[in-house]
């Protein structure tokens, strides 16, 4: 049986900053599709407050989170005990795409572990605080997080490939808007 909470108490606080995968997910206001995307790098999460979180958003292959966001605002974001008991953690909220140009956006960077090709910070005011049993979670084994994705953003090539895309509007697969033309430059911003 799920419970909800009002705040993200003590508990659940340790449970979602020790997880090292969670997921987002986000969709259009009408149409479109629901998107969600897996996130790794234990650090790139961040509990600010009772009811507020934030996230790294690291570039990557789409912008859907970021489109739906500034389409709606709506989010989930959900965490699973893949080891010990089992828990599964939702927040739903309200989510805000905080771009380098936002006067919070370097105190908000403070939060998170160093990663290349930041393109914004993701911030979230929950407004449902949730948790269930998660009984059909398998365990599995966590070895160590994927250095793939930093690895990749520190090439040359993938630099250049950042800036060339940070030049231009981007816009999600539904075409919705997501980043304006040099709206953030993850080629050279680190966290």
């Amino acid at each position: 049986m799920g419970k909800q909470y009002d705040v993200i108490n003590d508990r659940l606080r340790t449970f979602v900053t020790s997880q090292p995968v969670y997921f987002v997910a986000t969709a259009p206001e009408s149409g479109g599709h629901v998107n969600v995307s897996p996130k790794g790098y234990a650090d790139t999460f961040a509990v600010l407050d009772d009811t507020t979180v934030a996230y790294l958003d690291l570039d990557g292959s789409g912008v859907e989170t970021i489109s739906h966001l500034r389409n709606n605002g709506r989010i989930t974001i959900m965490f699973a005990a893949f080891s010990g008991s089992p828990n599964i953690v939702r927040l739903y909220g309200t989510g805000e795409v905080v771009i380098p140009d936002d006067p919070r956006f370097e105190a908000l960077l403070k939060n998170f572990g160093p990663h290349p090709a930041v393109r914004s910070v993701i911030v979230v005011s929950c407004d449902r605080i949730t948790d269930s049993c998660g009984y059909s979670v398998p365990f599995m084994e966590y070895e160590k997080d994927r250095p793939l994705l930093d690895d990749h953003h520190e090439l040359a090539s993938s630099k250049k490939r950042l800036a060339e895309r940070s030049g231009a509007a981007r816009e999600s697969i539904d075409g919705l808007f997501a980043l304006h033309a040099g709206e953030t430059d993850p080629a050279n911003r680190h966290s």
